[in-house]
């Protein structure tokens, strides 16, 4: 995973994208992972990063239905794992977190996929985000479509 700068929210949404992949990765809860030793690229650990990781690994399965639903052609499995989290930290934001900007989101994610995904991540990543932002703002409730 190659790593750019972050400051502020971005790098709070960076934590919690390394928290919920270490947690994948290690077959622990985010919870267990905060409890132990965990890595960060740039620390210490942001009450909004820990707050984002902690939200989207409790909603875990209901964000994967959404991803399962919204996701062309992509099993929730089959994803990439960076990907894969970071969907879920977006749609947990999406849904739960009213301060902040759907459009705000995507965006922040979109390039956090630059950073430590693949070369078509961020691509994917938009698309899936831009899909679940189309229905949210048709009024679906996406959570229980």
């Amino acid at each position: 995973m190659s790593r750019g700068i972050f400051h502020g929210r971005t790098l709070a949404r960076s934590q919690a994208l390394q928290l919920l992949f270490q947690a994948e990765q290690t077959g622990r809860s985010v919870e267990d992972v905060l409890a132990g030793d965990y890595s960060l690229s740039d620390g210490p650990l942001d009450d909004y990063g820990r707050a984002l990781a902690l939200g989207a690994d409790a909603l875990c399965p209901m964000l994967d239905r959404i991803l399962s639903r919204t996701s062309e052609n992509w099993g929730v499995s089959r994803m990439p794992s960076v990907d894969r989290n970071l969907l879920r930290m977006a749609l947990y934001e999406m849904l739960n977190v009213d301060e902040v900007d759907v459009a705000v989101t995507i965006d922040e994610c979109v390039e956090l996929a630059k950073a430590y995904g693949t070369d078509e991540s961020s691509r994917f990543v938009n698309g899936v985000l831009g899909r679940v932002a189309s229905q949210i703002a048709d009024g679906v409730n996406v959570a229980e479509a």
